[in-house]
């Protein structure tokens, strides 16, 4: 094996239609209140992992982001394998950076560095 490790799956986004209807079914399931309460995202920590609500995303089904000491690395990474980027990095405030690519069949992956 060569390059970078990741730190593993933290977070994972799920799209929502309806952030209102959504809240309660989250809550009930992780059996905490969020840490993040937006009309643009709920966010919740349930043991060490980022569950998050993003309505009206465009997404089609949840995203698995895998974070990583360097976000530009490992997108060479995988792109070099076969992957193909779908959003370049950004910053998503506070510093944290956030990616997606698509595997050879499209499914969708993330990776998130914090600095």
């Amino acid at each position: 094996m060569t390059g970078s490790a990741t730190q593993g799956i933290k977070t994972v986004l799920h799209p929502v239609s309806d952030l209102e209807a959504a809240k309660p079914v989250y809550t009930a399931l992780l059996g905490v209140a969020p840490t993040a309460d937006a009309p643009y995202y709920v966010g919740y920590e349930a043991e060490g992992q980022q569950i998050g609500l993003v309505p009206n995303s465009g997404m089609t089904s949840p995203v698995a982001y895998w974070h990583v000491a360097d976000i530009e690395a490992k997108l060479a990474e995988v792109t070099a394998a076969g992957a193909k980027v779908q959003e370049s990095p950004r910053d998503v405030g506070g510093g944290r950076l956030v990616a997606t690519f698509t595997d050879p069949d499209g499914n969708v992956l993330g990776l998130i560095q914090d600095q």
